[in-house]
């Protein structure tokens, strides 16, 4: 893989902050201009309404936004129909938690780790948790005795943003599957990063947003098999997604329009099929190979500092791009700031929006730092080299 041609396609590596190392990829990644451009052209050539007006610029925007879908449909291996637009995956989450009618007094099992978009949607039902060991991999065993035969719906995170860690998906929904529950999964984190086939998987209902993988934010996107969508409500009703009303009724339009009322994000959506071009282009297991070399390296040079405590599996394989830590003494908010004052280098501190892992392990956040194809070995050397300064000068 060419990083420093794909570096050329990001302008923040032309701006006057060309000096950020960008390290805070699972919170968003950057864009690069192809897809900049694409938002652009939507507001330069055809900034109107699709799905209502018959007018040229409308029906451009319609072809552009059934592009898109197509496109995202392919990239998950799905049927387009089956796809449905949201502002991001919390929204899908939502949709997924509050849109289907699960047997009534049913269960949701969710891991004990979960992002608060996967958790505080399900606040109202009866929640159990399938526990993680101090490993952070995921337990089947545990999860197979977790499953009681109450549970309605499974709703897991497939890669998680605090340790990286990938559950056994597959196997985790031919189990639910026999047990009666169907399965959701949050794949904001896996979507970006590995191959995902929805198909394949066998998974009734899959989330994901493309601010995490090139794409503008704004945009997310909910799957659902057919017969799961045509059980479904829309949890927000009104223009777009009405085929007909009157003063005492309502007739909605077929999926995907009846989840998709109210103007859409035009621009967001048809930025989006640009930035799953770009992927397909580069190619997803490679990009996964890139992120892989670049944790094996960075957590050779630090997993040997006794002040530095590595989360989740200190095999970086088992990590994906995520290297979340701690540094003995120091608050994670003071090593990232630290990081930016000395060395320019973006990442992520704090709790991630996952309180209960935190909470639960009485742990008071983490540093993260999270790679993608644009990320260099020479970055990565100065991120270790700034780390081991950090410990040598801060830790307590």
């Amino acid at each position: 893989m060419d990083t420093a041609a794909i570096r050329r396609d990001f302008p923040l590596y032309e701006s006057e902050n060309s000096g950020v190392i960008y390290m805070d990829n699972a919170c968003q990644t950057l864009r690069p201009k192809q897809v900049i451009e694409a938002i652009n052209e939507y507001y330069c050539k055809y900034p109107a309404c699709g799905g209502r007006s018959i007018h040229r610029l409308a029906t451009m925007v319609s072809m552009k936004i059934d592009e898109s879908r197509e496109k995202i449909a392919s990239f998950i291996g799905c049927k387009p129909t089956e796809i449905i637009f949201t502002k991001n995956c919390t929204e899908s989450l939502n949709l997924a938690a509050k849109g289907y009618p699960y047997r009534k007094g049913g269960a949701v099992l969710t891991t004990d780790v979960e992002h608060n978009s996967n958790h505080v949607p399900w606040m109202n039902r009866r929640h159990t948790y399938v526990k993680t060991p101090a490993s952070g991999i995921f337990d089947f065993e545990e999860y197979q005795r977790s499953l009681k035969k109450d549970v309605a719906v499974v709703s897991m995170v497939h890669t998680n943003n605090v340790t990286g860690t990938t559950i056994p998906a597959r196997e985790i929904i031919e189990t639910a599957h026999d047990n009666g529950s169907l399965v959701i999964l949050d794949g904001a984190q896996s979507t970006p990063h590995q191959r995902v086939n929805v198909k394949k998987l066998d998974v009734d209902m899959f989330a994901f947003s493309l601010h995490k993988m090139l794409g503008p934010s704004g945009v997310g996107v909910f799957y659902a098999k057919e017969e799961i969508l045509a059980e479904m409500e829309p949890i927000i009703g009104g223009g777009g997604g009405v085929g007909v009303s009157d003063y005492n009724s309502v007739k909605l339009l077929p999926p995907p329009e009846k989840f998709e009322s109210g103007l859409l994000n035009y621009s967001g959506i048809i930025g989006s099929g640009a930035a799953v071009d770009y992927l397909t282009k580069i190619g997803i297991d490679e990009i996964a190979a890139h992120e892989s070399s670049l944790n094996k390296y960075i957590t050779s040079k630090l997993k040997d500092i006794d002040e530095i405590n590595i989360l989740g599996p200190e095999d970086a394989e088992k990590r994906s791009g995520i290297f979340s830590f701690n540094i003995r003494g120091m608050d994670s908010h003071d090593i990232a700031m630290i990081c930016d004052e000395i060395a320019m280098i973006a990442i992520r501190s704090g709790m991630h929006c996952a309180h209960p892992y935190f909470i639960s392990r009485k742990i008071n956040g983490s540093a993260r730092a999270s790679l993608y194809l644009y990320n260099t070995k020479e970055e990565c050397k100065k991120f270790v080299e700034t780390i081991e300064y950090v410990v040598k000068t801060f830790s307590g």
